[in-house]
């Protein structure tokens, strides 16, 4: 086998499948990729047994075959490769020469009749949507995590709806770690899907793994079939196993009737302040103080480790005083995912989450639950 390929091409997709080959795995073969070689180019493989990538590349071929190489090294081997151009020809035992006319690497290879077979799945239908909207649409899903230990479906996973019973179709993406929760939305024109589920699990650590795929500018098409979610574009499809699992009723949680108090903030300044209060927290004391009353919030964090410290900040509030205590960290990361510049707290009483959103922008939400005092 014999091929010479393009640096800059194969360094793009070296450098989508490092979050996958690099996962710790009883399997060394899938810290590999395989790299399928036929006239029409290469084919390029990579899977952790919960997401794979597929993509294809441009070259001069001598020679077809198949190889199993390391990602990592070969990443690391033609990102740092002097010419535009590396040749690459198989030896014995499944090794393979790396070179141009002054480099030359000798590398391991593995049998490529180990590597894992991906599912033949070809998306027909989905739903088209933009690069862009998706992309902010699984970056505000997957920054409420969970501990690196927890078996929980729900906690693991993004719960992702296919909205056709509104009067505008959209796909809704749901996620929690047991202590808050996030929901974002995005319109779409029509859905359409190859099985029954309107909803699925998909595993957090696989839809991250979409954003490196995503192009700026540019339109994917996604979908589910059998038991998988898909991604797919030109030349490159990432598939996702879902999870088996339900998630909780969060509807109930989101849609409120009474004794709602709205209070709208400057984003800006309100992030500041819980930048500075969030100072004294730390793994043992979480919690600051929010207290609203007069037509003010007082925020108040103490910790008898560090010490303390106490901000205002004015608001409209004619209610009765409220004082809740909540992680302003958890706080911050809402606000980051919110891209109004004023932002409203829905509150109804102690015991009740608090719920984080954009004045205009109401295809997000965040919800926190409050501490014990």
């Amino acid at each position: 086998m014999k091929f010479r390929i393009s640096k800059n091409g194969l360094a793009d997709i070296l450098s989508k499948v490092q979050g996958i080959t690099g996962r710790k795995s009883n399997f060394a073969i899938t810290e590999c990729i395989m790299l399928d070689v036929s006239l029409n180019g290469i084919k390029i493989t990579a899977t952790d047994h919960e997401t794979g990538f597929e993509g294809y590349c441009d070259a001069e071929v001598e020679n077809e075959g198949v190889l199993a190489l390391n990602s990592r090294k070969l990443f690391e081997i033609v990102k740092e490769f002097p010419s535009n151009d590396i040749s690459f020809e198989k030896t014995e035992n499944d090794w393979v020469e790396i070179r141009d006319n002054k480099v030359q690497y000798h590398l391991v290879g593995m049998n490529p009749d180990e590597f894992p077979k991906l599912p033949d799945i070809e998306l027909e239908k989905g739903i088209e949507v933009e690069s862009d909207r998706f992309k902010r649409m699984i970056e505000r899903s997957i920054a409420i995590g969970g501990p690196g230990d927890e078996k929980r479906a729900h906690i693991n996973g993004v719960y992702l709806e296919l909205r056709k019973d509104l009067q505008t179709p959209l796909v809704r993406m749901v996620s929690t770690d047991g202590t808050r929760l996030a929901k974002t939305d995005m319109a779409v024109e029509n859905i359409e899907s190859e099985i029954n589920e309107s909803s699925v699990l998909v595993p957090k650590k696989g839809i991250g793994e979409v954003l490196k795929f995503l192009d700026s500018g540019a339109r994917v098409k996604i979908g589910i079939k059998e038991s998988y979610f898909i991604v797919e574009k030109e030349h490159e499809k990432i598939i996702i196993r879902l999870l088996e699992g339900k998630f909780p009723n969060y509807e109930d949680i989101i849609n409120r009737q009474d004794g709602i108090i709205d209070i709208e903030l400057e984003k800006e300044p309100f992030m500041k302040m819980l930048v500075r209060m969030a100072i004294m927290c730390n793994e043992n004391y979480r919690a600051a103080i929010f207290r609203f009353e007069g037509n003010e919030l007082i925020i108040h964090s103490t910790n008898p480790e560090l010490g303390e410290s106490k901000e205002d900040i004015e608001i409209k509030y004619g209610g009765k005083p409220l004082e809740l205590a909540f992680n302003p960290k958890y706080m911050i990361d809402a606000l980051n995912a919110i891209d109004d510049s004023k932002v409203i707290l829905n509150l109804v009483d102690e015991e009740k989450p608090c719920i984080v959103s954009g004045k205009d922008d109401k295809n997000y939400l965040n919800v926190i639950m409050p501490m014990r005092i």
